[in-house]
């Protein structure tokens, strides 16, 4: 089942990198109280991904935030050190870089990714959401190149 605006996310919990090395975070710590936009790339260091989706956030991040938003983060089925080396390489200091490594919470989203002829394996879909309170309240989903989740459009929908 793929959730759908209006729906609460499952619980769950992701791996970011730390202070003192790589830690949890549940999704009530990240959620819960705060308006968050959380967007899914297919695969860290990837072209579209590198290219445009992750700058896309970086750039637009205080235009973001000024509308309400408490946190913006990005979660790949990539492990922990990808996700950490990724986030420095793209400059994405602001962003909250989140490790769903074994696809668990991707799963749980009903937003897999088949990419096994390109020998990535199961990895979550292209999508980005705004979530207030755990609750979903825009999501839009790719199915190729990056369109209705770039940055420039979750901006848009922000100040609609």
């Amino acid at each position: 089942m793929t959730f759908k605006v209006g729906d609460k996310l499952p619980e769950g919990s992701f791996t970011r990198m730390g202070e003192s090395g790589p830690e949890a975070i549940s999704t009530e710590e990240l959620f819960s109280g705060k308006k968050v936009v959380l967007f899914a790339v297919p695969g860290a260091f990837t072209p579209a991904c590198s290219d445009t989706h992750l700058p896309g956030f970086v750039v637009h991040f205080d235009a973001i935030s000024a509308q309400g938003i408490d946190a913006i983060a990005c979660m790949a089925v990539n492990d922990v050190f990808v996700m950490d080396a990724w986030g420095r390489a793209g400059n994405a200091d602001n962003l909250e870089m989140l490790s769903d490594g074994n696809g668990d919470y991707t799963a749980a989203l009903g937003l897999e990714l088949d990419a096994r002829v390109w020998g990535l394996g199961v990895r979550s879909k292209r999508f980005a959401m705004i979530v207030n309170d755990g609750v979903i309240e825009l999501l839009n989903i790719d199915e190729a190149a990056v369109e209705s989740t770039s940055a420039e459009v979750i901006l848009s929908a922000l100040k609609s």
